[in-house]
C-alpha cells in the first residue's frame, strides 16, 4: 500500500530516532527465559479491564510471559503506533488497531497474517478458541484477501441511547426505528438549559474517528457520499449540505456545551449523569450506561436503531478494536498466545464474572448473545447484534461508490484528508465557517489528495 507523501515525510524524519530508541531497548527475552510483550492500546474502559485481567490471570497462567501496556488516547495511539510499525522500529509486539487500519496495514506488510498461526493450533486449542463463533461482519472488516490479520477484542455499531425518565416526563415515545427528523424534534422539545439537560449528545471534537464517525453516518443516510465512482469529491452537494446543516444545528441549539471540542468521553459522561436526553454513538457504551457504579441512569436507558433519512444504507457504522501481531515483533508466538487469550470465549466469561456481565467486551462472538447472564444484564444486546449484522460497509450509501467503509473511506489517504475535513466540521459547529464554506474547502482537500490512480485497489 502506498503512503501519502506527507506521511512519508514525517515517517522518514522519525525513522532514525525510532530505530535508535529500539536499539536502546533491552532484549525482550530475559536471562531467566521470560518473554516480555509490549502492547499498544487505547484508553477506554474495556482495554483497562484487559490490562487488569492480564496481570491477575494471564501472567499467572503463562508465567514465562510478561505483558507491558502502553495506553494512549485514540488519536495519539494511531500516530505513535503507525510511526513505529511503518519504520519497523520494533517497539511494539501487539498493536490495537481498528477496522480501518487492519486491511491497510496488512497490505503494507506491517502486521502478520494470522491464518498460519490459527492453522498451527492443536485440535484442542482450535475447539477452545472456536474461531467460527466470531461474528462474520466483524471478521470481514479485519481481513485482507480472505485471511484474518487481526482478531477482535470488541466490536460495535452505532445506535441511539435515550433517557427513559426524561421521555416519560414529557410524555414522549421513542420509536424503535427513528428518523433524523423525529430526533431533531425530540431534541428541541427536550432541551432544557434551566436544568442543564441537553436535547442530544453528539461528538463534535475534530478527528476522522471522532466527530466524523457519527457525521459520516448522517451523510450516508441522507444519500451523500465522499466520492462518486470516478473518485470525484462529492461533499459539497445538496445531500451532504443537508446532513451537515442538521448535525451542526443540533449541536449549536440542543447539544452539549462546548460541542466543537467534545468527544465521546465528554458526551458519555453527561449521559451517565442524566444530563442528556439522547446520545447517538457507539453500541459499546451500553455496558457503561447499565453499570450503577458508573451511571446514574442505569436501568433507565432505552436503546433503538440508528436514525435514518432517505436510505438505511450507511446509517450505522461497523467497527472493531482488534489486536494485531506487529511484523517487527521478536516474540510472535508469545504475542499470538496473548492475542488468542484476550479474544477468546473464556475471556468474555472471565470479564463477565469479574466486572459484571453488562461490561463484557461486546460485538465479537455470537455465543455471548446467547448467554442468559449477558442477556439479563444487557438490554442493549439485541439492537447491538442486529446493528452489527445489518451494517453495510460495502454499500455505504444510496448511490454506488468505489470505496469500502461506513464511517470512514477505506483508503490510506483518508487518515490525512479525513482529519482535515473533521477540523472544518468542528469549525462549522463553532460558527467559524458556514456549511457551504466548509464543504467547498473539504472538496478541495479531497481533490488535492485523492484521485482514481492513487485510490484504486483499496
Amino acid at each position: 500500500m502506498k503512503i501519502t507523501a506527507r506521511v512519508i515525510a514525517v515517517l522518514t524524519g522519525l525513522a532514525l530516532l525510532l530505530a535508535g530508541l529500539a536499539a536502546c531497548t533491552p532484549s525482550s527475552q530475559s536471562s531467566s527465559g521470560t518473554t516480555t510483550l509490549t502492547v499498544a492500546t487505547v484508553n477506554n474502559s474495556q482495554m483497562v479491564q484487559m490490562e487488569q485481567l492480564t496481570q491477575q490471570v494471564f501472567e499467572k497462567q503463562y508465567p514465562n510471559i510478561k505483558v507491558n501496556f502502553v495506553t494512549l488516547p485514540e488519536n495519539d495511539l494511531r500516530t505513535k503506533v503507525t510511526q513505529d510499525v511503518a519504520t519497523n522500529a520494533g517497539k511494539f509486539d501487539i498493536a490495537t488497531i481498528g477496522s480501518y487500519e487492519s486491511p491497510i496495514w496488512a497490505h503494507n506488510g506491517w502486521i502478520q497474517d494470522l491464518q498460519p498461526y490459527l492453522n498451527k493450533m492443536s485440535a484442542a486449542q482450535k475447539s477452545s478458541y472456536n474461531y467460527d463463533d466470531l461474528l462474520k461482519p466483524i471478521m470481514s472488516s479485519l481481513s485482507y484477501k480472505g485471511d484474518p490479520y487481526t482478531l477482535p477484542f470488541y466490536g460495535e455499531s452505532s445506535f441511539l441511547m435515550y433517557n427513559k425518565q426524561i421521555f416519560a416526563q414529557h410524555h414522549l415515545t421513542m420509536p424503535l426505528h427513528p428518523t433524523w427528523s423525529q430526533i431533531a424534534q425530540f431534541a428541541q422539545q427536550l432541551n432544557d438549559p434551566a436544568t442543564g439537560t441537553v436535547g442530544i449528545l453528539l461528538r463534535g471534537q475534530s478527528g476522522w474517528g471522532m466527530n466524523m464517525a457519527p457525521l459520516d453516518t448522517m451523510i450516508n443516510t441522507f444519500g451523500g457520499s465522499w466520492f462518486n465512482e470516478q473518485w470525484q469529491p462529492q461533499l459539497n452537494t445538496p445531500a451532504v449540505q443537508q446532513a451537515v446543516t442538521l448535525y451542526a444545528t443540533l449541536l449549536q441549539k440542543y447539544g452539549e456545551p462546548g460541542a466543537s471540542n467534545a468527544g465521546w468521553q465528554e458526551c458519555l459522561n453527561l449521559m451517565t449523569q442524566g444530563k442528556g436526553a439522547m446520545f447517538y454513538d457507539a453500541t459499546s457504551f451500553g455496558g457503561v450506561l447499565e453499570t450503577p457504579s458508573q451511571s446514574k441512569i442505569a436501568g433507565n436507558v432505552g436503546y433503538v436503531y440508528a436514525p435514518t433519512a432517505v436510505t438505511a444504507n450507511g446509517s450505522h457504522w461497523l467497527w472493531a478494536w482488534s489486536l494485531g501481531l506487529v511484523n517487527s515483533s521478536r516474540n510472535k508466538d508469545a504475542a499470538f498466545q496473548f492475542i488468542t487469550w484476550a479474544t477468546s470465549p473464556q475471556y468474555l466469561e472471565l470479564a463477565g464474572k469479574t466486572f459484571g456481565w453488562a461490561n463484557v467486551p461486546p460485538g465479537t462472538r455470537a455465543s455471548i448473545y446467547q448467554n442468559p447472564n449477558y442477556q439479563a444484564a444487557a438490554p442493549f444486546a439485541q439492537v447491538t447484534l442486529d446493528s452489527i449484522n445489518t451494517a453495510t460497509p460495502d454499500t455505504p450509501t444510496i448511490n454506488p461508490v468505489p470505496y469500502h467503509g461506513v464511517q470512514y473511506v477505506g483508503i490510506p489517504q483518508f487518515e490525512s484528508a479525513g482529519q482535515q475535513v473533521s477540523e472544518l466540521m468542528s469549525a462549522v459547529i463553532a460558527e467559524k465557517l458556514t456549511v457551504v464554506q466548509a464543504l467547498q474547502q473539504s472538496d478541495q482537500i479531497l481533490a488535492s489528495q485523492v484521485n482514481a490512480s492513487n485510490a484504486a485497489g483499496y
